[in-house]
């Protein structure tokens, strides 16, 4: 647009020039040789025009002439290359999509048009396509011979870092990523692995920097940053809670102030607070992570804040913890505890019942097993409610993994990844649980009641058959636990001999009643 509009106005100044020598007539003489040429003044401006004009054209023709070999030479280079990248565009798609053969012919095609050393792409999808045809041998010494060019280096560990986490090798990826996070530092898988490899090895300090950089560049959100900050912190103050005691309070605090509700953050940081005997700080620090998220050592440790205590007092603070999260199966098997440490048997149990109802699970029956041992001394209920605990859905746990723990960690011991331990329960009785619960609720079809020695088929198109069984036998005084395990091994002497019916119990154990043993009430058994 500009060369058509400055070609505009050259011609519009040529014809105001010519016009205005057009509107003033004048001639013009030149003496050459002896002789004496007069013309008019629009002539001689037309000449010399027309002279200039054919002098410029001259040298354009001169000049292609000149540099026409290398003119056609570049044409057919400029074709080439652009057949090259078309080549590689088309190969680097299929290496995309998955499709080895045409990755590896557009290879070779790319490689004959293109000079590897002037594309480093070539490199690539050289590489790409030999992980593809699952040659990896290849494609690590083509990876490893582009660390020798600087363009190439940081594809080159990256490609060798992911061969080797396929390996399984992380002592190799982790050196891998070390490298390219001390060449550029903005890459975020290399300072990823790199904050991972220094967790593991406890140097903290290195990897809060680490994090810090990534914070300040924006390679991740300001929260993702705040949550690995705390989970750094807080596995710092755990390492150096018992030696560098006030190192360890500053992180603690300072891991809380950016996650108020990381339990585990919480948990270290009112502990340390304690310490300095400031109850007040450190249980506030403790409720508002309860609200957030109730947890059971969150619990455990609001309720002994104060080591003197009386229970009575511990139970006091278990009842505030409910206030605080009501409906909420851990504020009831807080209370639990503190009601049976109290030995407030009544409301132990109303409390381990709604936990049971509101989430049943292990821990809520054995808690309930502890309150009726520590109430009644009744082994066979006991035993009926640790049977129960045995088929109960686990209670939550630090879960990373596939790795169950007890205590939270910073890093995954499979595969070393930050913050990867969650608070939830295993899975791994659900199989089981339901194979449970669908025998719990299937009923049991007995044969139809015989009389007289007589076959009763012909009451067979009935509905329902209701079978009366003999009332119960009058139940036996109490016996004093200290009896318990000499009736456990008493057999009366009437006893069948039959090893199913004949074994040993305990008078209150209620056991589990065989085939045909008397019942308290009539039962349904439905046919149809």
């Amino acid at each position: 647009m500009i060369r058509i509009l400055f070609f505009l106005l050259v011609v519009f100044a040529l014809g105001l020039g010519f016009s205005w020598l057009a509107d003033r007539p004048g001639e013009m003489v030149v003496t050459f040789s002896g002789y004496q040429y007069q013309v008019s003044l629009m002539v001689a401006a037309v000449a010399v025009v027309a002279v200039v004009a054919a002098v410029m054209i001259a040298w354009w023709l001169l000049k292609a002439l000149w540099t026409s070999p290398y003119t056609i030479t570049r044409y057919f280079r400029v074709r080439r290359r652009d057949r090259g990248y078309q080549a590689l565009s088309t190969g680097m798609i299929a290496a995309g999509a998955g499709d080895a053969a045409l990755a590896r012919r557009k290879t070779k095609e790319a490689g004959k048009l293109i000079r590897s050393d002037q594309e480093p792409l070539i490199h690539l999808l050289d590489a790409q396509a030999s992980l593809l045809e699952g040659d990896h041998e290849s494609a690590r010494k083509k990876f490893e011979a582009m660390l020798d060019d600087p363009e190439m280096r940081l594809l080159g560990l990256r490609g060798l870092y992911l061969e080797a986490e396929r390996l399984g090798d992380r002592n190799a990826a982790r050196h891998y990523a070390g490298r390219a996070a001390a060449a550029a530092p903005q890459l975020g898988w290399a300072a990823d692995s790199t904050i991972e490899e220094l967790a593991q090895r406890g140097d903290w300090d290195a990897a809060l920097k680490i994090v810090e950089a990534q914070k300040s560049t924006r390679q991740i959100e300001p929260a993702a940053a705040n949550r690995r900050r705390a989970v750094l912190l807080t596995a710092k103050a755990e390492a150096l809670f018992d030696t560098d005691f006030n190192t360890a309070r500053t992180a603690a605090v300072e891991a809380n102030r950016l996650a108020p509700d990381f339990a585990p953050g919480a948990v270290v940081a009112a502990r340390a607070l304690f310490r300095q005997n400031d109850v007040r700080k450190g249980s506030k620090l403790l409720e508002a992570a309860w609200r957030t998220e109730p947890h059971p050592e969150i619990a455990e440790l609001y309720t002994h804040a104060r080591p003197g205590d009386a229970v009575n007092d511990r139970l006091t603070r278990a009842r505030k913890l409910q206030e605080m999260k009501k409906n909420n199966a851990e504020s009831s098997l807080a209370v639990a505890r503190a009601a049976l440490d109290a030995q407030d048997f009544a409301t132990a149990r109303h409390e381990a019942e709604a936990a049971i109802r509101m989430d049943r699970r292990e821990g809520a029956y054995l808690l309930l097993a502890d309150i009726e041992e520590a109430e009644t001394g009744d082994q066979g209920k006991v035993r009926q409610l640790l049977g129960k605990a045995v088929r109960a859905p686990r209670d939550p746990a630090w879960v990373a993994d596939g790795v169950v723990s007890e205590r939270w960690a910073p890093v995954s011991p499979v595969t070393g990844r930050l913050d990867a331990f969650e608070w939830r329960a295993p899975a791994e009785r659900l199989g089981s649980l339901i194979d449970a619960e669908e025998r719990e609720e299937a009923p049991a079809l007995e044969p139809p009641v015989k009389a007289g020695g007589q076959d009763d088929t012909a009451d067979i198109h009935a509905a329902e058959i209701v079978v009366e069984k003999p009332a119960a036998k009058a139940a036996k005084p109490p016996v004093h636990p200290a009896g318990v395990a000499a009736a456990a091994v008493a057999v009366a002497p009437d006893a069948p001999a039959d090893g199913r019916e004949g074994q040993a119990r305990a008078p209150d154990d209620p056991g589990v009643e065989p085939d045909g043993e008397a019942e308290t009430a009539p039962r349904r058994f439905r046919l149809f």
